[in-house]
């Protein structure tokens, strides 16, 4: 996951508004959300390679999302250990958000930089490896890209923008926030973050959907969570030139 969009308790019709595009390479094998077979309550995509996932939700009510923290050196220094079971982790488990929190910092284990989101739609936390900070999330519209939540990067800015535009209306539809999740505007070389990639690279993952010869947005994802607890999760992956679409709907 590359760009999270949130809105938590900013609509009367609404506790809880995720919007999401996760950015992988082209030839990494994923299955798209489904019910898994070895945990039938989470409904997730699932990384082939690892076997956890960057974006789902459980039939509980549990919801937990991850992107990477953009940082060259991690190359170099992280472990073995697949930041995607971070999420699959909080899914599977019964424990609360915040003692998966406390139980994951004491562990020790290695990871590249990560900000995780776990909770329900009526608690949230995040959580970056890079700062080692757990934070509650407030009301109001957060933004999440590969850096700390709220960093102001043009893509972050932008999103949060629009979210607050579409929310600004009495009723929303999930079709206005893939039409905000499709947005492939390039910022201005002066805005870009230097995250150590070089400027070519930082001009190619500047945009809220991201394209490329071999890397770019695989997936978009809404998560509708009403003010009555009804759930809706929307994912649509991009293969070429097919766009497939999953949907699950819950009552929290």
């Amino acid at each position: 996951m590359c760009t999270l969009l949130l809105a938590y308790r900013a609509h009367p019709q609404y506790r809880l508004v995720i919007a999401a595009n996760r950015d992988e390479y082209y030839l990494r094998p994923t299955h798209p959300a489904h019910f898994w077979e070895d945990a039938p309550h989470i409904f997730a995509g699932r990384d082939l390679v690892h076997g956890g996932t960057w974006l789902g939700v459980t039939a509980t009510g549990r919801i937990a999302a991850l992107t990477n923290y953009r940082d060259p050196s991690d190359l170099h220094r992280h472990g073995p250990s697949s930041r995607g079971q971070l999420v699959s982790g909080f899914l599977a488990q019964e424990a609360g958000a915040e003692e998966y929190l406390a139980r994951l910092r004491e562990s020790g284990v290695p990871y590249g930089g990560y900000n995780l989101l776990v909770g329900d739609s009526e608690r949230l936390f995040c959580y970056s490896n890079k700062n080692d900070r757990v934070l509650p999330i407030a009301p109001g519209i957060h933004g999440l890209s590969n850096h700390l939540l709220d960093t102001p990067w043009p893509k972050v800015r932008c999103g949060k923008d629009g979210l607050a535009r579409i929310l600004s209306r009495q009723s929303l539809s999930a079709e206005e926030l893939f039409a905000l999740l499709a947005d492939q505007t390039h910022p201005p070389d002066q805005e870009l973050p230097d995250t150590g990639v070089g400027l070519e690279l930082e001009r190619m993952l500047s945009p809220i959907f991201i394209t490329s010869a071999q890397y770019g947005t695989r997936c978009s994802t809404v998560l509708l969570v009403d003010a009555t607890g009804k759930a809706t999760f929307i994912e649509r992956s991009f293969e070429g030139e097919v766009t497939t679409e999953r949907q699950a709907q819950f009552q929290w």
